[in-house]
């Protein structure tokens, strides 16, 4: 079984998606659900979705851990065409990861009382997202 989920972003941070997740999986039993985004400039999290300090604290950190290309800390980068904003953007889809397996059980993905799942935008500017699902 396989779709694809398109996550609208508004700019960097970080974006949940469990919902629609969990309504694909409600007719299914046990199994293993895998999720890919298709982008160079985003990643996937599992996180904590019940403070959105935490999703604003991680935003902040990559933020200061890879600072926009033209800061001046970041003088070495020569992929700088499509904005400051870039570069950076994929080196933390590089730290972060851009696929997750979730196991299923009952037709739910097994997360943690607190846990989500995202979609971690890299990019300051608004973007389309697609993250393609497949359960076995």
């Amino acid at each position: 079984m396989q779709t694809e989920f398109s996550i609208s972003t508004q700019g960097a941070g970080l974006y949940e998606f469990t919902a629609p997740v969990c309504d694909w999986l409600r007719p299914v039993s046990d199994g293993l659900l895998t999720l890919f985004v298709r982008h160079t400039s985003c990643s996937l999290l599992i996180q904590e979705n019940a403070d959105p300090e935490v999703q604003t604290d991680l935003h902040a950190f990559y933020d200061r851990l890879v600072p926009p290309s033209d800061h001046p800390s970041m003088a070495y980068l020569r992929h700088t065409y499509e904005g400051p904003d870039d570069m950076p953007a994929h080196i933390k889809a590089a730290m972060m990861p851009v696929s997750l397996s979730i196991p299923v059980r009952g037709g739910a993905p097994v997360l943690g009382t607190w846990q989500g799942i995202y979609v971690f935008e890299h990019r300051n500017a608004p973007h389309m997202r697609k993250v393609a699902a497949h359960f076995a």
